[in-house]
């Protein structure tokens, strides 16, 4: 893989996962137009500096010309789908409770089809359970709000948090414009937060 494909892939990264990157989330879906190779290729030379910070990364769904990579916040992911309105959601959709992360990561992946996602990846990102029922409830339609989701309940609360992503996403991009390594901005977030 050249310098300059690894610079756009990292590019990719920062703007479609700044905030699970950065700590402030607990997972971000990328969806990257390059084949599953190079993206193998690329997620094997940075498992160590994810693991490094916490992080990992899974490849959910290949198709023919894109890769979708899950990046995850191993203990926050596991802390919000521990979360009671969580749990109950997710039983409504097979997964136990006393399934491992990992074990409900291989059922959400086995469920993953590209051009259409499973309902519950929403709470695999994040997502308040509420706006989630509501996307499924209205087919998508009459939200209050979109942003980083469908919004249909605190609006308010949502427009904060879509700020605070938008912060995370120009902090990364600002210093990998100035030539700073991906990684390394990631490990000492503490000082641009």
């Amino acid at each position: 893989m050249s310098e300059a494909e690894r610079f756009a892939i990292e590019k990719d990264m920062a703007f479609h996962s700044a905030p699970t990157l950065l700590g402030v989330k607990c997972a971000n879906l990328i969806s990257f137009d390059r084949n599953e190779d190079i993206m193998a290729e690329y997620l094997d030379t940075i498992t160590e500096k994810l693991d490094e910070i916490g992080l990992r990364a899974l490849q959910l769904c290949k198709c023919r010309k894109r890769t979708l990579v899950y990046v995850y916040n191993r203990k926050m992911l596991t802390a919000w789908l521990d979360m009671p309105q969580v749990r109950r959601f997710l039983t409504e959709y097979g997964y136990a409770d006393s399934m491992s992360l990992e074990e409900k990561l291989d059922i959400l992946a086995g469920r993953m089809v590209c051009g259409s996602f499973p309902h519950e990846i929403g709470a695999f990102l994040g997502y308040p359970v509420e706006d989630i029922r509501g996307f499924i409830t209205n087919s998508g339609k009459n939200c209050l709000l979109c942003g980083y989701w469908k919004v249909y309940e605190n609006a308010e609360k949502a427009q904060q948090t879509f700020k605070i992503y938008d912060r995370c996403r120009d902090i990364l991009f600002d210093r990998l414009n100035h030539g700073l390594d991906l990684f390394r901005t990631i490990k000492y977030q503490e000082e641009f937060l």
